[in-house]
């Protein structure tokens, strides 16, 4: 109970919070939880897209690339690619911290993800054109080039105060031999129960693991199932086949 305590203090604080409001400021307090459903409901409707696309990032582009155009030996490149990538999202801000963390995950440097998340927040191209709009094309260039310059000396600031061993990565201990499904990255395609159907079944729009042990005469069959998976929403334990006969298991079920 403690160790859960400890893990939500936050999300506890603020519930604390909530209901000292409501005992001594019932209007506002009643306000508050409206504008909170709002962006509770918000988010429900955009954190599983994000979550699906950070799957993605992780599925699909190698580190080594990520490495490449946003590590800590990319520069002047790096940063640029970073202002471009925030400055054509969409979505609020909230939305940029999974994807952030997926790369820096992959090697980004922090001062790349400083300006990834920066230039999400203030300098978007449709911001931008609202801008120019209502304030004039000069207030808008102005702006942007004083914030880019803000926001780079912020990045490389940053990176020296920040170490990435500072920022948890949260990395699940699975078990030797033992299956799990991230279930926010899940999207109930069915093809694990349709390769493994003795280990995943779906239900409700999301696969369930039905047996967490793998036997050795069906690990190539699971792993047939992980590397085929969309979102790469499953994972085994170290316990695995050689490489080599892991290969040779998967090329036969081809």
């Amino acid at each position: 109970m403690m160790e859960k305590i400890k893990k939500n203090k936050f999300l506890i604080f603020v519930v604390l919070i909530y209901l000292i409001l409501l005992l001594s400021n019932t209007e506002k307090a009643i306000i508050s939880f409206k504008n909170s459903g709002y962006y509770i409901k918000e988010m429900l409707m955009i954190m599983p897209v994000i979550f699906v696309l950070t799957a993605l990032i992780e599925a699909w582009v190698p580190k080594k690339m990520i490495m490449e155009h946003l590590g800590d030996g990319s520069g002047l490149k790096g940063s640029f690619i970073s202002l471009l990538l925030g400055s054509v999202s969409a979505g609020p801000i909230y939305a940029a911290f999974p994807v952030c963390k997926t790369l820096l995950k992959k090697g980004a440097s922090i001062s790349n993800i400083v300006v990834i998340l920066s230039a999400w927040a203030v300098i978007k191209i449709p911001m931008l054109a609202n801008e120019a709009k209502f304030l004039s094309p000069k207030f808008m260039a102005t702006r942007w080039v004083l914030t880019t310059i803000a926001i780079l000396i912020m990045g490389y600031l940053i990176s020296k105060i920040v170490r990435r061993k500072d920022i948890p990565m949260d990395s699940e201990k699975i078990n030797d031999g033992e299956i799990v499904i991230k279930e926010e990255y899940c999207i109930g395609c069915g093809i694990c129960e349709k390769l493994a159907p003795n280990y995943f079944k779906v239900g409700n729009k999301k696969a369930k693991v039905v047996n967490s042990k793998a036997e050795q005469e069906m690990e190539g069959a699971i792993i047939k199932a992980i590397e085929k998976c969309p979102t790469k929403a499953i994972a085994m334990g170290d316990k695995k086949l050689p490489r080599e006969k892991v290969g040779k298991q998967t090329m036969e079920m081809n």
